[in-house]
């Protein structure tokens, strides 16, 4: 097992719906359970097939999820369709305070939201090898409509601009192929990059 990083800085890591970053925090978790532990987030929608309530999310009314809102409980939240999602503040200083490196898995309105907060982050961004490929992604997951498949891709092509902002991710990994992408993630976290 690796020693742990000599960065304890949160590590947000960000891309489009389909690229496979929850596949790569999971692994990172699974591969040093005792380093990383995720954020689980709330969110409004209901549970996919598999997910469950306490692993996956914290699935939450409308009127609680506003209400936590109102308390400023998040350190981001954000809309997407008619759901929202939302990271705990309380949740991430409880995981720092255990000695692990919080994982946050963040959508770009959730990364602007982070890096306007009081909270200092490690922001890695995981780009597809292409547009196409990402919408071969989304189709054979089977859990979308057309509707949200069109809305999550003209979403991506909003996050893929924004990535490109200067300084806004520390580094961009393109999930070509996943065990190429999880070394290069690795190695960013660990500090292992010249």
């Amino acid at each position: 097992m690796a020693p742990a990083p000599s960065d304890s800085r949160p590590v947000v890591i960000s891309g489009p719906s389909g690229v496979g970053k929850g596949t790569l925090y999971k692994l990172l978790l699974e591969r040093n359970p005792s380093i990383f532990a995720t954020s689980i987030s709330h969110t409004t929608r209901d549970p996919r097939p598999g997910e469950q309530r306490g692993v996956d999310y914290y699935y939450v009314s409308m009127e609680e999820f506003e209400r936590m809102i109102g308390e400023n409980a998040f350190v981001e939240h954000a809309k997407f369709g008619d759901n929202r999602y939302g990271t705990s503040k309380k949740m991430i200083e409880d995981l720092t305070a255990s000695g692990r490196v919080v994982v946050l898995d963040i959508e770009m309105e959730g990364v602007k939201q982070i890096k306007n907060s009081h909270i200092e982050a490690r922001y890695i961004f995981i780009a597809p090898p292409s547009v196409e490929i990402l919408e071969q992604r989304l189709r054979g997951r089977g859990t979308e409509k057309e509707d949200s498949i069109q809305k999550r891709l003209a979403q991506a092509q909003k996050e893929l601009e924004y990535s490109k902002t200067p300084g806004v991710h520390d580094v961009i990994i393109v999930n070509d192929e996943l065990e190429k992408a999880y070394r290069e993630l690795e190695d960013v976290i660990f500090n292992k990059r010249a």
